[in-house]
């Protein structure tokens, strides 16, 4: 697990004498653990540089092991049906710990270029219009614990996130100018599962253009999204 965390962050990867040196371990007490690793599909390595870093297989698993599976298949047609409706991409985030995951995204299959976040990403809960609104509906004292959490400092006062997170509360939905990308909106709403309770964030990155080549305006790519997440949370079980 030490092994497998490290190299999480690792964004080049690591050698094994890196490895060693930086979990203070001998190579000779980590490199069979390594090579049964590798056996086992858990990490991958550069044949050119003999790095190791964590493959795809650890994502699959997460994905069997947890409920984000169900999720995931009940939540792939209706974003690709979205996704082709406005011409722009959408991604799926849970919470995992003090940070967000993306767990599934779906591109624009129809324009030349879009925005799109990569799969696996890991999102700031503080700082994203997704983050907000899970913290949005979380209940009270678990987020009060998890806020204690975060490291500091945060991309915002407290002050401004309980002002966002009331909003959020009061109209079920984050829209906001991207905080990353200029001449992006981004728009978020809840899916809940089947006790009601909030289990992702859907989130469209709408992208704007200097033509009139969109098929849906900003708004009525949220009523899109609205209706979108309402029919995943349905399949859940969630609340009508």
């Amino acid at each position: 697990m030490d092994i497998l965390e490290l190299l999480a962050d690792a964004d080049s990867g690591l050698t094994v004498s890196e490895i060693s040196q930086r979990l203070k371990r001998r190579m000779s007490e980590l490199f069979r653990i390594i090579v049964v690793l590798e056996q086992r599909q858990w990490l991958q390595k550069d044949p050119e540089s003999s790095r190791y870093s964590v493959s795809y297989h650890v994502l699959k698993l997460a994905h069997r092991g947890t409920p984000a599976r169900s999720l995931t298949l009940t939540a792939a047609p209706v974003m690709h049906e979205l996704s082709m409706r406005m011409n722009q991409s959408c991604h799926l985030v849970v919470r995992s710990g003090v940070q967000g995951l993306v767990i599934l995204r779906h591109e624009n299959l129809k324009r030349h270029a879009n925005l799109s976040v990569r799969l696996g990403s890991v999102i700031n809960l503080m700082s994203t219009c997704s983050g907000h609104v899970l913290l949005a509906h979380m209940e009270p004292n678990d987020l009060e614990r998890l806020l204690k959490l975060v490291p500091r400092p945060w991309a915002i006062s407290r002050a401004k996130l309980d002002q966002s997170l009331t909003r959020i509360r009061r109209r079920g939905f984050e829209i906001q100018r991207s905080t990353i990308t200029a001449g992006v909106t981004d728009i978020s709403y809840p899916i809940r599962g089947f006790d009601g309770s909030v289990v992702a964030a859907l989130t469209i990155p709408y992208l704007h253009v200097l033509d009139d080549s969109l098929p849906t305006t900003v708004e009525q790519t949220r009523r899109l999204l609205q209706e979108a997440t309402q029919r995943i949370s349905l399949a859940l079980g969630g609340p009508r």
